[in-house]
């Protein structure tokens, strides 16, 4: 079992010439003892990560504070175990399933399969909870995932360990100043990625997942059609150079992806040569360029099944490293650098947001009813349209996703929709 402090703690396996510099940083953190099979840096709660501020908007005035993310202890053993025991038995009471995204704790990943729920991205969970017959949706994820699991299944309660967790994509595309900059250029066709608030995805035409994002672009593009993308400029600029398309970019980024540096990459494939380098399209162009395998998280997983390569360099959260370990444990991952030589740790590659969600939590709301999702009718409506404008041209092109309820058999089905 690797928990996320067991995922921090494993860079003391590190095998670059960092390794002695990092291990000395650590020694007065004796929470770091354990080790695993793949690398991941030291990391502790209170990291600066959580204390940097960053400018998302199109003008540069929006400050998100990652001080907010509140992070949950880490359970002893015994308790843990205890709790998750009485999640197991308040989900069958109340009929209700756990959906957990690749990023939250592994221990909330392993207890959603262990209940038959689900782990995946952000349509995956949605579409999960939509094709299951539960009547309560337990999301282990961030804010906008438990609304993307309303919009679809608005029948059914919805609840979250904690509302406050946040997305940086959804809090850097404030539907007043969206709205203003869409209303500026009438003209042209708004695509949002699926890393949105309700509202952003109401005022809408598309929204779009990380891998079908360059073929319904393409579509548009081929359409003649002028388009407004949102919010993360990364993703936007990589389908922009694939399509030459004519899209405006919101100025938007992720604070995990954003922060992948190319310099560092390339230190660390020379020091790998024979390593697959796996990049999510959040990240910047300069890494995205370095890459073998660009994609979503699904699709990362997946190349690292399917490929014959012994190890991987992996740009993206570290929450991913966790399956990817489970599907391939003959396999090593080494997590992309995120920071320079005088950085406290090589790679920062975590969500604080995705960090808040906890067992208790997730206890708790089930004990209470607590963190609901609650969305006007009205607006769930608008914000379904063009969600289901993409499910219906997925399935144009044969790529309907319809959840059995078993996950693993399920997984290639959602590979190709792809993940926020």
């Amino acid at each position: 079992m690797t928990t996320r402090s067991a995922i921090k703690s494993s860079a003391m396996k590190m095998s670059h010439p960092h390794r002695t510099k990092m291990h000395a940083a650590t020694q007065s953190q004796p929470e770091f003892v354990e080790t695993f099979a793949y690398d991941a840096p030291p990391l502790k709660q209170t990291n600066a990560l959580m204390n940097q501020t960053t400018t998302t908007n199109v003008d540069g005035k929006i400050d998100i504070e990652y001080a907010r993310a509140r992070i949950p202890a880490e359970l002893p053993r015994s308790k843990r175990l205890q709790v998750e025991e009485r999640i197991k038995k308040l989900l069958i009471e109340k009929n209700a399933v756990l959906v957990a995204h690749y990023y939250v704790d592994p221990y909330i990943q392993d207890l959603a399969l262990a209940t038959g729920g689900c782990v995946g991205d952000s349509l995956e969970m949605a579409r999960f909870g939509q094709a299951h017959s539960a009547d309560t949706l337990v999301v282990a994820g961030v804010r906008f995932m438990g609304e993307s699991a309303k919009i679809l299944s608005m029948e059914k309660t919805v609840l979250m360990a904690d509302l406050e967790a946040e997305c940086s994509l959804d809090l850097g595309c404030p539907i007043e100043e969206f709205s203003a900059f869409c209303d500026a250029h009438p003209d042209r066709t708004v695509v949002v990625y699926a890393n949105t608030s309700a509202e952003v995805k109401a005022r809408a035409d598309w929204v779009v997942t990380s891998s079908i994002g360059l073929e319904i672009v393409t579509h548009l593009h081929n359409r003649g059609e002028k388009l407004i993308w949102g919010p993360d400029r990364h993703l936007g600029n990589f389908i922009q150079k694939k399509t030459g398309a004519d899209m405006l970019l919101w100025q938007g980024s992720c604070i995990v992806h954003n922060e992948f540096k190319a310099t560092e990459l390339v230190q660390l494939k020379n020091e790998h040569p024979d390593a697959v380098v796996l990049v999510h399209p959040e990240s910047p162009d300069s890494v995205v360029e370095l890459a073998d395998v660009v994609g979503s998280t699904s699709k990362l997983l997946s190349a690292t099944k399917d490929m014959d390569a012994s190890t991987f360099i992996v740009a993206t959260d570290l929450g991913i490293l966790h399956e990817m370990q489970k599907q391939s444990p003959n396999k090593r991952f080494l997590a992309a650098p995120t920071a320079g030589e005088s950085a406290t740790c090589k790679s920062c590659a975590f969500c604080p947001w995705m960090a808040m969600n906890g067992l208790e939590g997730i206890e708790h709301a089930l004990n209470t009813n607590s963190g609901e999702i609650i969305l006007d009718k009205k607006l769930a409506t608008r914000a379904l349209l063009p969600l289901q404008r993409m499910l219906d041209f997925a399935a144009e092109h044969k790529k309907r996703v319809q959840a059995s309820g078993d996950i693993v058999k399920d997984r290639p089905l959602f590979q190709n929709v792809g993940a926020a």
